[in-house]
């Protein structure tokens, strides 16, 4: 298998979840690019979950809904599950009016909160107790 070519978007591995966002200057070659990066990925990483956020989309058209559908399908076909996050409402009202959906695509209000969704956990006090141990003495 080849290697696929680099997409621009960076894909972030945390654990068996990969974490990854669209932005504007997404055209088809960049598209095609970065969903075989991502499915590659979720293989080669056996990723059980897929982040993609999107807060940094100002405007969507049916290509990109198009590119999110194709992404979703594609990644619960390898087994794993994918969140969209960070939606902007003015994207939310297009894509409706659009027509598009996007049935099958589970969504989340933050980044954070769709890491909750796929499992993960922020825990109250982690940061001070990081900052205690930085501060704690050799033993």
């Amino acid at each position: 298998m080849s290697d696929p070519a680099n997409s621009g978007v960076p894909i972030l591995r945390l654990g068996d979840v990969l974490v990854t966002g669209l932005l504007d200057e997404l055209d088809d070659k960049a598209a095609m690019a970065f969903t075989e990066e991502l499915t590659q990925r979720i293989v080669a990483d056996r990723a059980t979950g897929v982040l993609i956020d999107i807060s940094r989309l100002e405007l969507v058209d049916s290509f990109v809904a198009r590119i999110l559908m194709e992404l979703a399908t594609t990644t619960r076909l390898l087994g794993a599950r994918v969140i969209v996050a960070g939606m902007r409402p003015a994207v939310a009202i297009t894509l409706v009016e659009l027509g598009l959906g996007l049935p099958g695509v589970a969504t989340a209000v933050n980044a954070e909160q769709g890491m909750a969704v796929l499992g993960w956990q922020r825990h109250p006090g982690s940061q001070a107790a990081g900052r205690e141990a930085a501060h704690a003495p050799w033993r």
